[in-house]
Parts: C-alpha cells; sequence; structure tokens
C-alpha cells in the first residue's frame, strides 16, 4: 500500500510519518472502543492507577484490561463525589467480583450472587434508616469473602461511617446506659473492623491511622453486663487479629499506646471467653523482645503481671477452661526467661498449678501437661 497515494499527499518521509500517525491513532480508538463495550457489558470499571502496589502484585495474572478490577474499585470510589454512595459501592462490586475465585460457570454465578448481594449492603450503609440491617447483614456474611475487609476499607465513605457508629456509644459508657440492642449494632461494625484487621494488605494501615484505640474505651468499662462484656470481647478481638502475626511494629504500638494495663484488668476480672483473648493478648506482646523488655524491665510491673495471672489461675479453680490455663501457663513460660521473674514465680506461683487442682485437664489435656513440664523444667 502506498500510503502517501492514500494520503493524498506527497511520497516524502513527512507525509509517511503524518499517515503512520493517523493510523495509529485511529487503532488506539479502535481499540479503546472495544475495552468501553467490553467493560460496559460485564458492568466494571477500568483501574487507571492501581492504589496498592501489593493489590497490583497479586491481580497481576488477571487481564486487568478486560476486567473489573480492585483498583479501578478503589481509585473511582477514593476520588468520588461524597454524595454519590451508590456510584462508589457500585465500584466495589466490580472488585468483589475479581476477588472470588471462580472455579466454573455455576461457582462463578453463585459468586457473583454473593457479591452483588455484598454490594447492595455496602450501599445500604450510606442510609441511615437502613444502617443498621446492614451492619448486621454484613457481619453475619463476612466469612463469604475474603477480600470483603479490603473493599471495606477503600471503597468511600464506609470506614467514616463504621467509626461513626463506634464513637456514637462513647457518651452511654459513663454512667452506664448502654442497651442491648445499642451493643449489638456496635459490635457488628467492630466484627467488620475486624476484617480490616485480619487483611493483609489493611492491616498496617489501620494501626497506622490510630484505628485501634478507638476501642480503647470499650475497653477501660468495668460494668458486667452482657452488653459491656460483648463490646470488650468485639474490641479484643479486633486487636487479637493485629497482634497474632507477630509483628514487632504492631506490638510496639500496643506497648506505646498503653494497651497493656486495660489489658490486664480484663485478664484479672473479665469474663472467661474475654480474659481468653485477652491472655493470648499478652502473650503475643510478651513474646516480641520489645514487649518482654517492657514488662520485665520494672520491678513493680512485673509483680503486677505475676500477681494478675496468679489471680486468674486461683478464679478457675470452681470451673476450670482448659484454654485459659494453656495460656497463662505459656505466658508464666515466657517470663521465665527473666532471672528476677523467674525467682519470684518459684515462691509466688499459684500452687494449684503444682497440685491435683486442674488434675482432670491434665489427664485429658496433652499439650496441657507438656506446657506445665515445661514451666516446671524452667523454673528448677
Amino acid at each position: 500500500m502506498n500510503l502517501g497515494n492514500a494520503a493524498g499527499g506527497p511520497h516524502g518521509t513527512t507525509g509517511m510519518v503524518a499517515q503512520n500517525y493517523m493510523y495509529a491513532q485511529q487503532q488506539q480508538q479502535q481499540q479503546q472502543q472495544q475495552q468501553r463495550n467490553l467493560l460496559a457489558q460485564t458492568k466494571g470499571h477500568e483501574a487507571l492507577n492501581y492504589q496498592n502496589p501489593a493489590v497490583y502484585a497479586r491481580l497481576g495474572s488477571q487481564n486487568v484490561g478486560s476486567s473489573p478490577g480492585i483498583g479501578g474499585m478503589f481509585a473511582g470510589a477514593v476520588s468520588g463525589n461524597a454524595g454519590n454512595a451508590a456510584s462508589a459501592a457500585a465500584l466495589a462490586a466490580g472488585g468483589l467480583s475479581n476477588m472470588h475465585p471462580a472455579v466454573n460457570g455455576a461457582s462463578q454465578a453463585v459468586a457473583s450472587a454473593e457479591n452483588e448481594a455484598l454490594y447492595q449492603l455496602m450501599v445500604e450503609l450510606f442510609s441511615a434508616a437502613n444502617r443498621e440491617q446492614a451492619l448486621a447483614e454484613l457481619s453475619r456474611r463476612r466469612d463469604q469473602n475474603p477480600d470483603l475487609g479490603l473493599a471495606l476499607w477503600n471503597a468511600y465513605g464506609v470506614m467514616t461511617i463504621l467509626y461513626q457508629e463506634i464513637i456514637a456509644i462513647y457518651p452511654l459508657l459513663n454512667p452506664p446506659a448502654l442497651t442491648m440492642p445499642v451493643s449489638n449494632r456496635a459490635c457488628n461494625s467492630l466484627a467488620l473492623l475486624q476484617l480490616v484487621a485480619t487483611h493483609e494488605h489493611t492491616r498496617m494501615q489501620l494501626l497506622k491511622a490510630n484505628v485501634p484505640q478507638l476501642l480503647y474505651p470499650f475497653l477501660s468499662t468495668t460494668s458486667k453486663a452482657k452488653q459491656y462484656d460483648n463490646l470488650r470481647l468485639t474490641s479484643l478481638g479486633v486487636i487479637g487479629a493485629l497482634v497474632k502475626y507477630d509483628n514487632h511494629e504492631v506490638i510496639s504500638f500496643f506497648v506505646a499506646t498503653e494497651f497493656l494495663p486495660l489489658c490486664l484488668k480484663i485478664m484479672d476480672i473479665g469474663s472467661e471467653l474475654c480474659k481468653v483473648v485477652a491472655t493470648f493478648i499478652f502473650q503475643k506482646i510478651i513474646l516480641d523482645d520489645g514487649g518482654f523488655q517492657y514488662v520485665t524491665s520494672h520491678p513493680k510491673r512485673l509483680h503486677t503481671v505475676l500477681v494478675i495471672l496468679n489471680n486468674v489461675i486461683n478464679q478457675m479453680i470452681s470451673a476450670p477452661s482448659s484454654r485459659l490455663l494453656k495460656s497463662v501457663t505459656k505466658c508464666l513460660i515466657r517470663l521465665a526467661d527473666n532471672q528476677k521473674a523467674k525467682e519470684e514465680m518459684r515462691e509466688g506461683i499459684s500452687e494449684h498449678l503444682r497440685d491435683s487442682t486442674f488434675a482432670q485437664v491434665f489427664a485429658e489435656d496433652v499439650s496441657y501437661r507438656r506446657l506445665i513440664y515445661q514451666l516446671m523444667i524452667k523454673l528448677t
């Protein structure tokens, strides 16, 4: 083909360059139109830029140009208009559809229906009339999609709604005026927050935003009424999700923000489930070198910790809990790495660990027997 003649111009270099440019532009426009048609069919939105490089790497095997992406969902949601909540959540639907693994046509259809339902619930969060029911339903379905926490974090306005739901009940904490329905509503928000704390791509962002400190007022409550205990337990679940990955930065955050006194108080006076989770968190903190140094470097602080651990043991005399006994024993084993703690435990450790008080647990639980043997060897 003679490009010069086709363009109606000269055969020289300038004419060929101009024609090549026009041809390239035409091809590009055609490709863009094809992509727009395909995206319109799938109700997706292309991502121009991925906010999170880790997410981009995770999706590297997907054809970003021909499928709705998480990046499109998040880039559009964050840059969207505050009044266009439904549009922002619509972007979330495209992202959720990519997050869910599709094995075959049938499973893909089921996944699509589930994600559409989650999308609609996220839209309803923006309605004051529907928010309570939407929070409850999202909390109930939180195991349907492993990346729901990622969607909640990046969808426009959703995290702000969760923060509002949490802060709104502060005035009901002291003096105690919290009702069970209000507590359940806040706990549903906390359960969604736990999804964000669990997800690998949002965990550290949540921490760096100091979000866990919003939960400290709940942990400082002392009422033993169920509505307050539920708040404490769900708040501890969020913190437990952060510390279980043994990250030094996470542990340093909780040491620096004076979380330990709250944790120890719940270990001492909380319900059994709260004690189990709080003791697990404390165990994770002292397994970290920085947390261990903080607890053992001050004699009075170390003595307080050992007294509380003994209290937890003594409170189980009438109703032993295998989970709690193992958690407390693991804490004692770790603290025995400190010479001062070891000396104090030799004299002041609860006799109930040595005698037959927990003989049934000792006989039935092999892992507990091993922990007790390990502790006794360390103290000899």
